[in-house]
């Protein structure tokens, strides 16, 4: 098999702005894997934070998994995760990097299963054990900041959208004043959700929901660093009136039970290009529904893993949502073509083989970096 990387950056006119940090910058890394026959498939990998986090993921994509892949025949998408894994076990804790090492192997599982499908002449969804008609999910806008939260929401909303995800953790008395102007924007029959991104400390916690409860929300998501003990989550779930979600900063589908049964997290977000890929987030996603959680999968980045995201919501079902970006990204729609349809808040993919989608090289080059 062969492995080509291609990294993408696009400048933002307005800044991206998280609790912990702002994006300047839109990047996409994307991947495209033949096999023997000439058959191929295209995968993305996280590229997000820090800064120049797509070089350094590029690099490990083009300078070790691709000698990897070299002379490997693809079988299934599941076994060439688990090989790379394997081959790069040693070096992943020699270099202290299993996160970036974990989001490349990601962005070839994907790649996997869309070769797969491709080459079995079935959509992706239909490979990944769903229906292979009509198939749609319901999405809702994410993205939504301090500032432009409310014209974000509108735009949204003139779109077709009826949930909304607002950014927050920039003191409850803020987050409290954009929460209801979103809330005048969107009306009172819109899901609205906040996400705190890790940044609430324990002690504002309680109060930061308590602030939050006249909004009707359908989840807090992250209100606390992901990494901090599980009984902390449980605490908050256990007194919460509104159910708490997680899930895009973990690894490893045992650390994913421990989620939802030590720390009570209701809403599981599991990212395929954060860690897992299609194949370890299908089964989280399984397990989660096994559980009577929710799945909806985080996602953040360009069309490729959006698409793929897509597809692995509709195979499993439940009723979770597809976060779909609200900013504007040039990088989502051109790495993804032609780019399925949003109607009356459904994303409505193709029937065609695989993602049904391919990256538009011709429009993509004024944004190439390398590859």
């Amino acid at each position: 098999a062969s492995l080509d990387a291609v990294h993408f950056k696009v400048p933002l006119e307005t800044p991206r702005i998280n609790a912990f940090g702002k994006m300047t910058h839109r990047p996409a890394l994307i991947i495209r894997l033949r096999d023997e026959d000439g058959a191929e498939g295209w995968g993305e990998c996280f590229s997000n934070w820090p800064s120049f986090a797509a070089e350094h993921r590029y690099n490990i994509l083009t300078e070790i998994m691709r000698p990897l892949l070299v002379g490997q025949h693809l079988e299934t998408p599941e076994k060439v995760s688990a090989y790379l894994a394997q081959r790069t076990r040693i070096l992943r804790v020699q270099s202290d990097e299993q996160g970036p090492f974990d989001q490349a192997v990601a962005a070839v599982d994907i790649a996997a299963w869309d070769l797969a499908s491709r080459r079995a002449g079935v959509p992706l969804c239909q490979m990944l054990g769903g229906s292979g008609t009509d198939i749609h999910v319901p999405a809702y806008a994410s993205g939504l900041a301090p500032g432009t939260a409310a014209n974000t929401a509108e735009k949204a909303f003139g779109m077709g959208l009826r949930a909304f995800k607002l950014k927050v953790g920039f003191g409850h008395d803020a987050d409290v004043a954009e929460l209801q102007k979103v809330r005048d924007v969107i009306g009172p029959d819109s899901r609205l959700m906040v996400d705190v991104n890790q940044s609430w400390k324990i002690d504002q916690v309680e109060s930061g929901i308590k602030a939050f409860e006249q909004f009707d929300l359908g989840w807090v998501e992250e209100p606390i660093p992901a990494d901090s003990d599980l009984k902390e989550f449980a605490k908050i779930a256990a007194k919460s009136s509104i159910p708490i979600s997680a899930g895009e900063n973990v690894r490893g589908i045992e650390n994913f039970v421990e989620l939802m049964t030590t720390g009570g997290v209701s809403v599981i977000q599991p990212d395929i290009i954060k860690w897992g890929g299609l194949s370890g987030c299908r089964a989280v996603a399984l397990e989660a529904l096994k559980r009577g959680r929710r799945y909806c999968p985080h996602y953040l980045g360009g069309g490729i893993g959006l698409v793929a995201t897509a597809h692995l919501l509709a195979a499993v079902g439940g009723d979770g949502l597809l976060e779909l970006d609200a900013t504007d990204n040039p990088l989502r729609e051109l790495l993804a073509q032609p780019f399925p349809e949003l109607l009356n808040g459904d994303f409505h993919l193709t029937t065609e083989p695989g993602l049904g989608v391919a990256p538009d090289m011709k429009a993509l080059k004024p944004y190439l970096i390398s590859g």
